[in-house]
C-alpha cells in the first residue's frame, strides 16, 4: 500500500532532514520509497518543504501528488498551504508553538503538538524536527521509533554525531506524548 507524506516548515527547521530520517527508515525496512526536496532560494526562513511517498508492495508511483495522508506542518505558512492537499480521512500533525489550534476541514484528523516548546525543554529547539518525526510514529504505525533511530544514525553526518543521544530522546519524546487525538 502506498502512503504518501509532506513534512513542511522554514528554512532551518530540519525539515529535509527530517524527510530524509523518514526516508532512510522506510529503506531500513525494506520498502520501496522517494524522498524530493523543495525550497525557495533564501538560505533560512524561507519556506521548504519534502514529499515522502512509501509503498510496500510496489514501486513508488510518483511525487507531487494532488492528495496525501500525512502532513507534518512546523509552522503557520505551511499549515495553511497544505491544508487542502490531505485526504480525506489524512493527519495534519501540527507544531502548536507555531501553529494556531484551528480545524478549517471536518474530513480529516488533527493534532496540534507542541513540538518546539518540547524541544526548547530539551535543551535544542532545533530538535523539533525529529520530536515531530516521534508523533508520526505514533499516529501511523508505519515506522518504529528503533527504525527511525537507527535511520538517524544513518543520516546524521560524522561531525554532528555527537548529537545523536539527544536527536533519539528527541525521538522518544515525540512518540511518548500524550497527544490529544481530534478525529474526524
Amino acid at each position: 500500500m502506498e502512503n504518501n507524506f509532506i513534512i513542511a516548515g522554514f528554512g532551518g527547521q530540519g525539515v529535509l532532514l527530517a524527510g530524509e530520517v523518514l526516508a532512510n527508515a522506510f529503506m531500513l525496512d525494506d520498502k520501496n520509497v522517494t524522498w524530493y526536496p523543495s525550497y525557495g532560494a533564501e538560505m533560512r526562513g524561507g519556506t521548504v518543504n519534502c514529499e515522502i511517498v512509501m509503498n510496500d508492495i510496489e514501486d513508488v508511483s510518483s511525487v507531487n501528488k494532488a492528495e496525501t495522508d500525512y502532513i507534518i506542518a512546523l509552522n503557520q505558512a505551511s499549515f495553511d498551504r497544505f491544508l487542502k492537499k490531505i485526504k480525506k480521512g489524512g493527519w495534519m500533525i501540527a507544531n502548536s508553538t507555531l501553529v494556531k489550534e484551528l480545524k478549517p476541514r471536518a474530513d480529516i484528523n488533527y493534532i496540534f503538538a507542541p513540538v518546539s516548546a518540547l524541544a526548547d525543554k530539551l535543551g535544542n529547539v532545533k530538535m523539533a524536527n525529529i520530536l515531530s518525526l516521534g508523533v508520526l510514529a505514533k499516529i501511523s504505525k508505519l515506522v518504529s521509533v528503533e527504525t527511525l533511530e537507527k535511520a538517524l544514525d544513518v543520516v546524521i553526518p560524522a561531525h554532528r554525531k555527537h548529537l545523536l543521544p539527544l536527536n533519539i530522546k528527541a525521538l522518544k519524546i515525540g512518540y511518548d506524548y500524550d497527544m490529544q487525538i481530534v478525529n474526524i
